[in-house]
């Protein structure tokens, strides 16, 4: 038996991996937990109590258990489901990680170090020291304006001064986190270069012939104005970063700045107590004229140069989350609410459901609802990806972001605040491009050892230097001991993965393909295997009906039996045979015992007699019969590709209903180019044989299967697993959503249901196959970016600690200097960055 957990208390990787081990030791059980979710899936021999699993836990942590309460309504409707959908592929995206319900204006690290984790303030990560980054808020903050003549006129939103008429303007400037903290970088960028400067000309001047300083000043003289230009250096603009390798000394989470802080902290404090005590030290590290050589310009430059690649490096981290500010920036402030007639502007934040709203022509629409009053073409571009405006009338369903043509409407509000599809998409891309993906555990566990190893290998280079090199042996030891620390640089191994991810989902959302983590955007890229549904998802999904038979020429009747039955269920089909009814002024009756009957069809009590009205299968669950010239009917209107479902009363089949579904014009494209990629693509669907061949021949598939109920795609699915495939499941329905929880990639049709939407872990906004192309291009493309990224930080560690180290000096007489190695330092993070931004010109 499986079952599924809600796990509380915990805040990184480091808890889910004791949580997990904790309940794997107790006998009897398998467990894997999921920290995105905070969900334990449980598979048990025998039951155990929630109170044992309890106690376990509670000796290893502050951890609650308790049976969760969010299982899908697919897991309520079909009991068969329940054990194959509890594994770790099931996702809810609506089961939040206790500290990301209330991350907005949180702070994190853009490595995830600590998984999910989030601070209230801004600072550095203590585990890898990096600046943390503000979760972008999800929802536009109320803007106050006023009038820069008379500060007594306030309102909401902009407008014009109903005194003067100057425009308003906002009252307080309105200015990013990110901005900030690249100011504060830029301003102490800016002071270390003043300081710095002077002391590197003083440093370089004994090469100059005649050096004209010591005309001024002997050189003891200039030692001591180095000492005194190197303070604010070392002491204001640079100061964070010992504070920061002290804290991962401390706390032993060494990282990049564990480096810096030792090896420009060695230079500095050698460089003082040479200045202050130069009789303690060797021959070997004196001038000709009895003086130390001291390294303040090693230490100032190098520092200087890590605060220009962290200045370089806010820059480009802050693009590399451009989708979201851009997404963010698709919701209007405004709105023009219409009351009694009359319209007025209010915050977006203040609209209700229910409210009539006027939009106006190039205006954004506010909130997800529908027209009721006008007509005009809509700008969705920013929400599918397509760049096609859309004719929409009364009654059609109009998105939160989108733009309005060149007519104006008013539409009703259905969806606010969070509830919109433009804030769904933002909650979901915010929360995928800050999840780990399964090839990032490969650099975490190199960046573990790696600052130790290139400390040992520090400490090497300076006793091989010392006993080896030439003279002056010491200098040369001390000096490439001190490259070796500054060349290395964990970050870029622990930004190679993040920071591709973040664009690409990024980019995805941007074309209506939207991920919900970084694992299967990674899994994308493997899947060999398609198991598509047909209707609403290779069809248009907008199903009408083309004719009702009946044997006793009593149409009307046998409508108005099955529209009843009807009226009770969501499916699409179910709808349109209801719409074909009202569209013929049949009214509907009340049905007594009615019941869906999953994969089959519906049954109920209609002017006491049984009604029944599905597939051949409800037929035989019912005991009906079917006469051979009905049966002929039927299979003729099934080989042209059409849905026939027969009506039974009272276990006779009187007749049947024809419904038509329209091929979507990018399925056969998007089939094909699935299939020249090497994805097999097989459609399984519950209708009938017939129906299903006509559709497989129009979109020249090799496989297909019909007459599926919800548990035979999942043994499709678990048969084509067990062979070694990788299976990507698309579908639109409550009964896909077992099958989409179950396959390794579910990819639900954003005009699907719900449930659907929340068992798969891609959407497609647009809700067609074409999506699928651009999810295994753009899943391609993140992969191969990631790898791009990952050899490139393994290369320069690999071969710049080397170099630091001197190996080129036997053979070529080359050595590197610290201030070079701070350099190419500061630019190996800015290079991944760069690389992942280059993500953002992906066609998709």
């Amino acid at each position: 038996m499986t079952h599924t957990y809600t796990i509380s208390g915990m805040s990184c990787d480091g808890c889910r991996t004791k949580v997990e081990k904790t309940l794997n030791a107790i006998e009897g059980i398998q467990v894997t937990v999921v920290l995105e979710s905070s969900l334990a899936t449980i598979t048990m021999n025998n039951h155990i109590p929630t109170s044992e699993l309890q106690q376990a836990l509670s000796k290893v942590g502050n951890y609650t258990i308790e049976m969760s309460k969010s299982a899908t309504t697919a897991d309520k409707e079909e009991p068969m489901a329940k054990s194959c959908c509890g594994t770790e592929k099931k996702h809810n995206h609506k089961v939040k990680h206790p500290v990301l319900m209330n991350a907005p204006g949180k702070y994190y690290c853009p490595m995830h170090c600590e998984g999910d984790k989030v601070y209230d303030k801004p600072g550095s990560c203590p585990v890898c020291g990096m600046n943390l980054e503000k979760v972008p808020e999800l929802s536009s903050p109320k803007i106050m304006y006023t009038c820069p003549m008379h500060p007594e006129i306030i309102q909401e939103g902009p407008g014009s001064c109903p005194i003067c008429g100057m425009d308003l303007v906002p009252m307080e400037p309105v200015e990013s986190e990110e901005n900030k903290t690249y100011l504060d970088l830029l301003h102490k960028m800016k002071i270390a270069l003043i300081f710095t400067v002077p002391i590197f000309i003083i440093a370089m001047s004994d090469m100059i012939p005649n050096n004209p300083l010591l005309k001024i000043m002997d050189t003891s003289g200039w030692n001591w104005v180095q000492l005194v230009l190197s303070l604010p250096v070392v002491f204001y603009a640079a100061w964070m970063f010992f504070e920061r390798a002290w804290k991962s000394i401390v706390t032993w989470n060494l990282n990049m700045f564990t480096l810096i802080g030792i090896g420009s902290g060695v230079a500095f404090l050698f460089s003082l107590t040479a200045l202050l005590f130069p009789d303690i030290f060797p021959h070997e590290f004196k001038s000709h004229g009895g003086t130390v050589h001291l390294y303040f310009e090693a230490t100032t430059v190098i520092l200087t140069l890590v605060l220009l690649g962290q200045l370089l490096e806010v820059k480009a981290h802050s693009r590399t989350s451009g989708a979201i500010k851009e997404l963010l920036k698709l919701a209007p402030t405004v709105a023009t609410v219409v009351i009694d007639g009359v319209d007025k502007v209010i915050a977006v934040q203040d609209i209700k459901k229910g409210d009539s709203l006027r939009v106006k022509p190039g205006e954004k629409i506010p909130v997800d609802g529908k027209i009721t009053a006008g007509e005009s073409t809509i700008d969705e571009s920013m929400i599918s990806g397509e760049p096609i405006p859309v004719d929409k009338k009364i009654d059609d369903a109009v998105v939160a972001g989108t733009i309005n043509g060149n007519k104006s409407f008013v539409m009703i509000a259905e969806k606010v605040g969070s509830e919109t599809l433009l804030s769904q998409i933002v909650q979901m891309v915010n929360t995928a491009s800050r999840s780990r993906a399964p090839i990032q555990k490969m650099a975490d566990r190199i960046a573990k050892y790696f600052v130790p190893i290139v400390v040992m290998v520090a400490i090497l280079t300076f006793f091989i230097w010392a006993s080896f090199g030439p003279e002056p042996a010491l200098v040369y030891g001390f000096i490439n001991a001190i490259a070796v620390l500054i060349i290395a640089c964990p970050c870029a191994l622990g930004l190679a993965t993040p920071m591709s991810v973040m664009v690409g989902v990024g980019k995805g959302a941007q074309s209506g393909v939207l991920i919900k983590n970084a694992e299967a955007l990674e899994n994308m890229n493997k899947v060999n295997v398609l198991i598509t549904d047909k209707t609403g998802t290779i069809t248009e999904g907008k199903p009408s009906v083309e004719k009702v038979f009946s044997s006793n020429n009593q149409e009307d009747d046998l409508l108005q039996n099955i529209a009843s039955l009807n009226q009770y269920s969501e499916h699409p089909l179910a709808q349109a045979v209801v719409n074909f009814a009202k569209a013929k002024n049949i009214s509907l009756v009340k049905v007594d015992d009615f019941e869906a009957v999953t994969g089959k069809g519906v049954i109920g009590t209609v002017a006491n007699k049984k009604v029944a009205l599905g597939n051949k299968s409800l037929l035989e669950q019912v005991g009906a019969t079917v006469s051979t010239e009905i049966e002929n009917k039927i299979v003729a209107e099934q080989k042209l590709g059409k849905t026939v479902s027969y009506i039974a009363v009272d276990k006779a089949v009187l007749g049947y209903v024809t419904i038509t579904d329209a091929i979507k014009a990018t399925s056969v494209a998007a089939v094909k180019e699935l299939m020249r990629q090497g994805v097999e693509v097989i459609m399984m669907t519950g209708d009938n044989k017939n129906t299903a061949k006509a559709v497989a021949d129009e979109l020249q598939l090799t496989s297909f299967i019909a007459g599926c109920l919800p548990e035979d795609k999942l043994k499709e699915i678990k048969k084509l697993q067990a062979e070694g495939k990788i299976v990507a499941m698309a579908g639109d329905g409550i009964n896909d959503a077992p099958a989409l929880a179950q396959a390794n990639i579910g990819i639900a049709m954003g005009t699907g249901t719900d449930v659907a939407i929340e068992s798969a872990k891609i959407t497609l906004v647009k809700g067609d196959l074409q999506g699928i192309v651009k999810a295994k291009k753009l899943s391609h493309a993140v992969m191969k970016n990631i790898n791009q990224n990952l050899f490139f930080a393994f290369f320069y560690n690999v071969l710049g600690i080397p170099i630091a180290a001197g190996v080129l000096y036997p053979f070529f007489g080359l050595l590197l200097s610290p201030m070079i190695a701070a350099l190419a330092m500061s630019f190996s993070s800015v290079s991944v960055i760069g690389n992942a931004l280059r993500l953002r010109n992906l066609k998709l």
